[in-house]
């Protein structure tokens, strides 16, 4: 009915259509975190929904940093903020970021630099629990840079992290 050439057409065409849920997957562990609001790349409904293994899989950054919160010098593993905003197509200018107790706090997306902030999963080799503000923290690389070293900083490093909304 329809000539190998245009089937090898229409196949080439859908092939390269994006297909953003493959691209991240979807979880298959524990949800530690969902993201919505505006995003462009999603994986559930609108939104996307990432377990441990989801973020392992994203590009790992470890800050050593001490904090006002532990002592002394700390190694924390997570995904960097500037590496989820790129993958997850985010224009907007501000994320909102909650904890499970509902504490939030609004981070402006110019946070998102390369070495700056990361939500870790990771403090010192062991996976964060929610008795060590986990299961997920929102860090930055305070001993780099005075500027890191600041209320206003310090009131944007969420623990107990389990949602973000992208906010125009």
């Amino acid at each position: 009915m329809f000539s190998p050439l245009f089937k090898a057409v229409i196949f080439l065409m859908i092939s390269i259509i994006p297909v953003r849920a493959d691209d991240l997957g979807v979880a298959r562990g524990e949800i530690l975190l969902t993201v919505s609001g505006a995003i462009e790349t999603t994986n559930a409904d609108g939104m996307v929904q990432f377990d441990l293994e989801m973020l392992e899989a994203l590009d790992a950054t470890v800050i050593n940093t001490s904090t006002i919160w532990t002592d002394g010098t700390q190694s924390f593993q997570g995904v960097s903020l500037d590496v989820l905003v790129d993958r997850l197509g985010i224009s907007a200018s501000k994320l909102r970021a909650t904890a499970i107790n509902d504490y939030a706090v609004d981070i402006p997306i110019s946070d998102a630099v390369s070495g700056g902030p990361i939500i870790a999963y990771r403090l010192n080799g062991d996976t964060l629990s929610v008795r060590d503000k986990g299961p997920l923290w929102i860090v930055y690389p305070y001993d780099s840079d005075a500027s890191y070293r600041s209320e206003v900083i310090y009131s944007r490093s969420i623990w107990q992290l389990d949602r973000i909304v992208v906010l125009d």
